[in-house]
């Protein structure tokens, strides 16, 4: 059989902003037959249960301009935020360490976009702990909803991720905010989408391994990644002794 397109529409339609072209879906179509005693009524079809099952492996352009994707050996700006404890931070403060960073936001509820990058980062945190090769890595999550995420939530989030009620895990894994001033610039190195809408944020997923030295080591779109792949990038940028 011949591969066919067909139109579909998709419940809810909140849904269609976290689809990219390209993307892998899996979903239930659900069709209702019209009443046959109702001459008037037309039958209707549409998906439902849409869940990403990968993204696409280059991230679509906006207007005519494609967006910027970071590059291995490119220099990461020195951006600030407030973490857990309410403290400034910025990138600059990692250089020696191989720094791992992904975004989130605490309140996604979406299982394959923020809830899946926490898990995969509490993964490598527990290795982190026990493979010398990772002796200098640190982890670093980034909410881009200052709004809601304040120190005090992601203090907690970070203990709800990891089930671990220990401030030690804070010197390995910081969770931090970005002002929203400061959040287009980040969004634009990071190839960031962020839309609020409805209450939530519809935005894209994006994870990088930094260097020693500040420069990107590996750029990942979308949540395709595996934890190894991570934990391989890392060992590899660490400093060697």
């Amino acid at each position: 059989m011949e591969p066919m397109v067909m139109t579909y529409k998709i419940k809810p339609v909140s849904m269609l902003s976290q689809l990219a072209p390209g993307d892998v879906i899996s979903a239930e179509v659900v069709v209702v037959d019209h009443d046959a005693r109702d001459e008037s009524a037309d039958s209707d079809y549409w998906l439902e249960n849409v869940k990403v099952k990968s993204h696409s492996p280059q991230a679509p352009a906006t207007g005519t301009n494609a967006i910027h994707m970071p590059s291995a050996g490119e220099k990461v700006p020195d951006f600030a935020f407030t973490n857990q404890d309410a403290k400034r931070i910025s990138l600059k403060q990692f250089r020696g360490k191989v720094l791992l960073i992904t975004f989130i936001y605490t309140r996604c509820p979406f299982p394959e976009f923020c809830p899946r990058m926490s898990s995969n980062f509490a993964e490598i945190y527990k290795q982190l702990r026990s493979d010398p090769s990772l002796k200098s890595a640190q982890l670093l999550s980034i909410s881009f909803d200052p709004e809601h995420d304040t120190p005090k939530v992601l203090h907690d989030y970070g203990f709800s991720v990891t089930h671990l009620h220990d401030a030690a895990l804070f010197q390995r894994w910081q969770f931090a905010v970005a002002k929203a001033a400061d959040l287009p610039k980040i969004a634009d190195f990071f190839a960031l989408t962020i839309k609020p809408e409805g209450g939530l944020i519809t935005h894209n997923l994006s994870t990088a391994v930094i260097g020693p030295d500040g420069k990107i080591v590996k750029w990942y779109h979308g949540g395709d990644w595996q934890v190894s792949d991570l934990i391989k990038d890392a060992a590899g940028a660490a400093p060697k002794t």
